[in-house]
């Protein structure tokens, strides 16, 4: 892959870059700004360079047509305050304003296009349709840079088809995204511990296949946990539980064991009647998840476990939290993992935190991002990743 500076001399060029800006908002208030931070370094370096920057992004999930409350306004106020520069936000996302926008770009001044997804053409499954908007946006700019991570696996224009119009390269988030998964999976330093959370295990079917010819050890916690204690015989009682994977569950717990891979699962379940927030919460043993209770959260002797099977590894993933950690009473799993990476991470250990709710985790609690060697920004991008999939937005700028 080209790296920004093989293009050459930038001052005065237009440079398109694919940014992902899709970030939590509360009404107009963005929550968690972590993606839009970490898009600065690749920002910076083209405003410093020269270059005309021109940014498209998308936020939410529009159905192809412009929508208010997925406007990129808030987006643009954020960046503008973190980038210390102006950011000028188009109406539109390749009409009128768009081309006025970039247009009046000075050297080293930023422009933000509307939301991409407000065009059809930005997700569609038609070659055609993606390449002709890829065409419009190819218009506004002489470079494409790749610098959205958590789009990468998508077969979109803005991703894919755009990097096929113009000299392309990688920015320096997806450099660095793809450099740290690499160093989780392709020789990781051993023992290889992963831990996988989130609510379905059929999300990660894929990531845990994979990983049984891969890893020492996998920490199961989450929602998922509970198709694997049902695939030991176990009663989960009315916690979440998908009876369509059980069988596929007794395949892994099988070849784990083949493979001398450990499965690690919580000895202790923290139960509730019902999922709220201030439902009352009692511990009891893995095995004997009563009636009418629902496990939200792995117990303290899990969490010291796990704690505990983390301690001695020298290269660690984590995807999905353990617990519903947004409810206090049920956020002491997700945390003690958290903890668990960051003193392994200070004793040497190489981690990686793979994007989405487990890197929201990681800022809801409290965590120095710092004690982490890396924060991926794409949940369903390192995902595939783990999965072994060739992401598109990936190998067309190798191509």
């Amino acid at each position: 892959m080209k790296k920004i500076e093989d293009l050459g001399d930038l001052r005065g060029k237009r440079v398109l870059v694919r940014s992902d800006f899709n970030v939590p908002l509360d009404g107009s208030t963005i929550t968690d700004d972590g993606r839009i931070r970490a898009a600065l370094p690749t920002l910076k370096g083209l405003v410093d360079a020269g270059a005309k920057v021109i940014i498209t992004a998308h936020l939410g999930r529009p159905k192809g047509a412009p929508e208010d409350k997925y406007s990129l306004a808030p987006v643009a106020l954020r960046l503008e305050e973190l980038l210390g520069a102006k950011v000028t936000l188009a109406k539109d996302t390749i009409g009128d304003s768009a081309k006025e926008t970039v247009a009046n770009l000075a050297d080293g001044e930023v422009a933000l296009l509307e939301n991409i997804r407000f065009d059809a053409r930005e997700t569609s499954k038609v070659d055609e349709e993606r390449e002709s908007l890829a065409d419009d946006l190819a218009a506004l700019a002489d470079f494409y840079v790749s610098d959205g991570f958590g789009v990468v696996h998508r077969k979109q224009a803005s991703v894919y088809d755009i990097a096929k119009k113009l000299p392309s390269a990688v920015g320096t988030l997806v450099l660095k995204e793809v450099e740290s998964l690499k160093m989780a999976t392709d020789s990781p330093a051993r023992p290889y511990a992963v831990v996988l959370g989130g609510s379905k295990v059929s999300d990660k079917l894929g990531v845990i296949g994979n990983l049984l010819g891969k890893a020492d050890r996998l920490l199961i916690g989450g929602g998922m946990l509970f198709t694997f204690l049902a695939a030991k015989g176990y009663s989960v009682g009315s916690s979440l539980l998908e009876e369509d994977q059980i069988d596929t569950v007794k395949g892994y717990l099988e070849t784990a064991e083949k493979n001398g891979v450990e499965i690690v699962l919580p000895v202790d379940i923290i139960v509730a009647p019902e999922f709220k927030a201030d439902a009352p919460a009692t511990i009891v043993a893995a095995d004997s998840i009563p009636d009418g209770q629902m496990g939200l959260d792995i117990g303290p002797e899990s969490q010291k476990l796990f704690a505990e099977k983390l301690s001695d590894a020298k290269t660690i993933v984590w995807n999905g939290p353990a617990g519903v950690f947004e409810f206090d009473a049920f956020a002491g799993g997700t945390r003690a993992v958290a903890q668990g990476i960051v003193d392994a991470t200070a004793a040497g250990a190489f981690s990686v935190v793979g994007g989405g709710d487990s890197a929201a985790a990681v800022r809801i609690l409290g965590f120095d991002e710092a004690g982490f060697s890396h924060i991926s920004t794409g949940g369903g991008a390192s995902l595939e990743f783990l999965e072994g999939k060739e992401l598109p937005g990936i190998a067309i700028l190798d191509a």
